[in-house]
């Protein structure tokens, strides 16, 4: 893709203490003991200058709520008590990191604030500081340079929001992440993959990070030749990077033509009452508006004509960019513009003909213009007007500096202005950090641990895979070690893909399982107490509290042959494939299929020729 180019940063959260408190890194769904709320304002930085980004959040004028827990929250996390010194366990894994992709590291660590004022963290700020640099990392399309290594705390968890409020929970806040940035390095999709792919295999390697969904985030920046860095924020897919990166890419090179097509001026700022004309629409969200007591607030685009429509990448249009604004910095639900109705036969929003003509001419609209309405209070509404014609304004100059949202359909919309350096100044609260790496010893890394197995255990690349990076990885290490007679490839099946299989196809939750029951399976299995046909029903019963060793205790060869010869003995004109059905019904679990064929077809041999 010519002159494209993209950097990743990844956060990773870690296991154990949060980092500045000893409060656990448990994430909890339960009910909170206890709510908070405050308003955060910007402040000016070291340069005296607010950032851009701050400023438009504390424009939104929100309150922010916090819920906590007395057992594992404290007042580090609702900024009551100033922070502890940093968690050296995080440190030490952060060390190991940037050791793994020979990074230099930072002989002081100055721990730094960065201004964050949408209610993330109830400071106001996230603590950050930067651990290391100049890393590098290998890939198939050439080097990509790690340019920073930090370690800083994670935000809140958000619960919901209104346009008055967000409510967040502190659970998340304060757990330990390592965040790992690279050098626009990256000239393909594809490439942005793999070397998101080989950061995650590196940090897996660490035992101090945390496993399973959503303990690593990607962040993505991209940009082409004369257009302009966009960071996309939550890209939670692996799979879906090459096509994040690809529709950005589409997006930026169709503002850019935009721009070069944009001849006529779209004219001056001119906000047109229409609530009267309004009135009479069919509309849910117009009659909503007007039983609140809400306006409808309407804005010419002089020259805009057919350009709100325009189609930015599929499903994406003009419109839906100034919708993105309109809705983040303003609050209100959408916006309605007259490129998504046809004027002689409209359909959407309730209008008609004769309320068209009434706009028009309200607004002063020629066939070679456009207009957009918004319905909401009219503050909100006038808002969201200002916004959106600010957004107009940019498209003169093509790709506008942003932060957006990865979508789950591989779009982006917009969050936020992208910040500036006004948002970094130093944090004195924590004391300056010595990195010592003098003991610092590494871990095998996921890479070599897959070659590993494939090579010692005989298993295939993708179950060495599937087990390596999963939270398993160690358990099943200490199980192919403890029972050699089990195959290796068997335990890791059991520990993985047949975890899933039971979700899947039983609806039953494998996370109830712990690391003890696995333990029972494998001794049971080596006592002979069960056997492996049937290890799906055992670890099913375990599940629901059902398990019991002598419900599954294996029949001794006597027994079994007795079963057997009854089964043959009330079926006399049964053919042998009836006869295996109806033996493995009754003997589920207490042999296996193949030795209950083999002994079914011994005494089958034997009756005749007798």
């Amino acid at each position: 893709m010519e002159g494209l180019k993209c950097g990743i940063e990844i956060h990773q959260q870690l296991e154990g203490k949060k980092l500045f408190c000893s409060c656990p890194t448990k994430l909890r769904d339960d009910a909170p003991h206890f709510t908070i709320c405050r308003k955060i304002r910007a402040v000016a930085g070291e340069g005296g200058i607010v950032d851009i980004a701050a400023h438009q959040e504390q424009g939104k004028d929100k309150t922010f709520c916090y819920e906590g827990y007395h057992d594992t929250t404290c007042l580090v996390e609702t900024d009551s008590e100033p922070p502890h010194e940093v968690n050296p366990e995080a440190m030490y894994t952060a060390l190991q990191f940037s050791t793994l992709v020979n990074a230099t590291i930072s002989p002081i660590v100055q721990m730094m604030r960065k201004t964050v004022v949408d209610g993330s963290n109830t400071s106001g700020f996230q603590r950050t500081g930067l651990i290391a640099r100049n890393g590098s990392l290998d890939t198939s399309e050439g080097q990509v340079r790690i340019t920073n290594i930090s370690l800083e705390e994670d935000a809140c968890k958000i619960i919901s929001e209104t346009p008055e409020q967000k409510i967040y929970r502190l659970d998340r806040l304060g757990i330990p992440l390592i965040e790992i940035g690279t050098a626009p390095d990256i000239k393909s999709p594809q490439q942005c993959q793999e070397a998101a792919k080989k950061i995650g295999l590196l940090l897996r390697s660490l035992p101090g990070v945390k496993r399973g969904l959503g303990t690593i985030r990607q962040d993505v920046n991209v940009s082409i030749s004369g257009g302009t860095r966009i960071e996309i924020k939550g890209a939670q897919d692996l799979h879906q990077l090459p096509l994040l990166v690809e529709l950005e890419a589409k997006r930026q090179t169709e503002l850019l033509r935009l721009k070069e097509q944009l001849i006529a001026r779209v004219g001056s700022f001119n906000i047109v009452d229409v609530t009267e004309i309004m009135k009479t629409a069919d509309s849910k969200i117009i009659k909503s508006t007007l039983e609140k007591k809400g306006k409808v607030l309407g804005l010419k685009l002089a020259g805009f004509a057919g350009i709100l429509g325009k189609e930015l990448v599929p499903g994406y249009r003009v419109g839906s960019e100034l919708a993105g604004r309109a809705k983040i910095l303003a609050g209100v639900g959408g916006i309605i513009h007259s490129d998504e109705y046809d004027r002689d036969e409209p359909k959407k929003y309730g209008l008609n003909v004769g309320i068209i003509c009434q706009l028009e001419d309200a607004l002063q609209v020629s066939t070679r213009d456009a207009y957009i309405l918004v319905a909401d209070v009219e503050s909100r509404a006038k808002k969201a007007l200002e916004v959106v014609y600010t957004r107009v304004l940019e498209l003169y100059k093509g790709v506008p500096a942003e932060v957006r949202k990865a979508n789950a359909d591989g779009t982006t919309s917009f969050m936020r202005s992208m910040p500036g350096a006004a948002r970094m100044y130093p944090e004195t609260d924590v004391p300056l950090i010595r990195p010592d790496i003098s003991h610092l010893t590494l871990p095998e890394t996921l890479d070599a641990k897959i070659g590993r197995y494939q090579q010692d255990y005989g298993i295939s690349k993708d179950l060495a895979e599937f087990v390596a990076k999963s939270d398993k990885m160690p358990l099943f290490e200490e199980i192919v070690t403890s029972y050699p007679a089990q195959k290796p490839a068997f335990i890791a099946e059991t520990l993985t893909s047949r975890l899933l299989d039971i979700k899947r196809q039983y609806f039953q939750d494998p996370e109830k399982l712990t690391d003890d029951d696995f333990r029972k399976l494998f001794l049971y299995l080596s006592q002979g107490k069960i056997h492996k046909d049937i290890v799906v029903d055992v670890l099913i019963d375990m599940i629901t509290g059902k398990f019991s060793v002598d419900k599954y205790a294996r029949l001794g060869t006597e027994e079994i042959h007795k079963i057997l010869q009854d089964i043959i003995h009330k079926n006399p004109t049964a053919p042998f494939p009836a006869l295996m059905g109806i033996s493995m019904k009754q003997l589920a679990g207490k042999a296996s299929g193949e030795f209950i064929s083999q002994e079914l077809k011994r005494l089958l041999e034997k009756g005749h020729k007798g």
